[in-house]
């Protein structure tokens, strides 16, 4: 699944456009094709397909993994689940034939410029808003671990108020956004912390340096413009500097241990047994 530098890739890419596409900032759209209907999730497909024409794109901005371009009227809200993507093309060949949509294509959105905006789903599961307030999707998840008004005091607090494992609480959008297994994993190795561990024996000390991690793993993975590790994304390179993720059986990079894997909450989690100690934790 894409998670946050993945994410944040794909809207700055977006934004920004490049010497063969526009930036989607200023485009407005002129008709919607939805070729998978479960990739709207609200409004009513017939909705909106009559409510976004006519409307532009104001901006473009991310939130956990979600995208958020607000429109002219309303907001566009996408979440890429396991395999979405969104992508710039143009509407036309070079012989000037209407470009057809290819297997994994669930919905076309049409510019006015004769532009658009492709959202390629292989597996299905990305949904798609148009809302008059973003709150109404985004409003229960959790603060962004970027956000520099988010403190380390405040970290503490969060993990001092549960007594649940590491890895699925960080996972926890409600409780921090934007954080999937790839940089969980990569985020405890670099701060020490066993995944099991329970996070009100989490320390003022401990909580500071695990912030500072999951924003220094977070900026390398923007930096590198993400991981690709499956067909899902294939934007980065962040995949060539892990540390322990997909690494069960090599060596850790700090001290030669072998990485081992484990399952937590049902999902694979990688870790040095002898960086990543939990013997003395309850």
């Amino acid at each position: 699944m894409p998670e946050l530098p993945e994410v944040e890739t794909i809207i700055q890419n977006l934004r920004r456009g490049n010497t063969e596409t526009p930036s989607v900032i200023g485009q407005t759209f002129a008709s919607v094709q939805v070729f998978w209907s479960k990739s709207i999730f609200e409004p009513k497909i017939t909705q909106f397909e009559r409510q976004l024409p006519g409307q532009m794109i104001m901006d473009t901005r991310r939130r956990g993994k979600f995208l958020h371009f607000p429109l002219s009227s309303d907001h566009l809200i996408v979440h890429l689940r396991m395999s979405g993507d969104l992508s710039m093309t143009n509407n036309t060949n070079p012989n000037g034939e209407v470009k057809q949509p290819d297997p994994h294509d669930r919905v076309f959105f049409h510019f006015q410029n004769g532009w658009r905006l492709a959202f390629k789903d292989t597996r299905k599961f990305g949904r798609i808003w148009l809302v008059p307030d973003p709150e109404l999707v985004l409003g229960n998840l959790g603060p962004e671990p970027l956000d520099h008004n988010f403190t380390a005091e405040d970290l503490f607090m969060r993990l001092s108020s549960h007594k649940r494992q590491l890895k699925p609480l960080l996972m926890d959008q409600s409780f921090l956004a934007g954080l999937g297994n790839i940089y969980t994993d990569e985020t405890l190795h670099l701060a020490k912390l066993h995944p099991l561990r329970r996070s009100n024996t989490i320390s003022p000390e401990e909580a500071k340096i695990l912030l500072s991690e999951i924003r220094s793993v977070l900026k390398e993975g923007i930096r590198r413009s993400g991981a690709s590790i499956d067909w899902a994304y294939r934007g980065g390179d962040f995949q060539n500097y892990f540390r322990v993720y997909q690494r069960t059986g090599e060596a850790c990079p700090e001290c030669g241990t072998t990485i081992e894997r484990i399952k937590v909450g049902q999902r694979s989690t990688h870790f040095c047994p002898q960086c990543q100690v939990l013997s003395k934790y309850p």
